[in-house]
């Protein structure tokens, strides 16, 4: 099997989500931020490019404001700024809507993009999506992103069941989804992780197991 050619996709590691209106409730967010930086250090280690993504609304915006306390970066990922391979700032959910990442990513060689940050259940989730057609195989690192509790007119769910609900989702279709130990595994040894399909998802979901 050839090697996968890879990129570690930093989404929206942001104060937003730590001192902001959307603060993490799932994985323990000081536990995620800790994996996602060692997924950066372990892929400047290796050669892997890095991208850093910040989400960016206009400044009288209630979240995300550009420039504001809880637009920068949080401080383990800020530290690693520098040292990015690219920088992306996004208005989307999806990291592909009107950026240039795709066209970045051809020219680098990539064909696997390697996902960390928050929030699972929009820009993580959109991004996966939005991956698929483009041809790009997808990784999601399960312990180096997080959820939110959800409520509103169409129900409510906790960011425990939206987690758990997402990581079996993107399993089954759009990504190959792992915890960051396992990553770095694979990423040192030139492999690519293990991916679910959606027939066998089903078959084992009928079956109970």
């Amino acid at each position: 099997m050839t090697a996968p050619r890879r990129a570690l996709i930093v989404i929206d590691a942001q104060q937003e989500y730590f001192n902001g209106l959307l603060p993490i409730q799932h994985p323990d967010r000081n536990e995620s931020i800790a994996r996602i930086r060692a997924a950066i250090d372990a892929a400047e280690q290796s050669g892997t490019p890095i991208v850093l993504v910040q989400h960016e609304l206009p400044e009288e915006a209630p979240v995300f404001a550009a420039h504001s306390a809880t637009w920068q970066n949080h401080p383990e990922i800020a530290a690693c700024e520098e040292r990015a391979s690219k920088r992306i700032r996004k208005q989307f959910s999806s990291v592909f809507a009107d950026t240039d990442l795709e066209a970045w990513l051809r020219e680098q060689g990539v064909d696997t993009i390697t996902i960390v940050g928050y929030m699972t259940n929009n820009c993580v989730l959109a991004s996966a999506a939005a991956a698929e057609p483009l041809g790009f195989s997808v990784e999601i690192l399960s312990d180096a992103t997080g959820t939110i509790d959800l409520v509103n007119d169409a129900g409510s769910a906790s960011a425990r069941q939206v987690y758990d609900t997402l990581m079996a989702l993107l399993h089954s279709n759009w990504a190959a989804v792992a915890d960051t130990d396992a990553w770095l595994a694979a990423l040192g040894a030139g492999e690519a992780l293990a991916g679910g399909d959606l027939v066998t998802s089903a078959a084992r979901g009928r079956e109970g197991r």
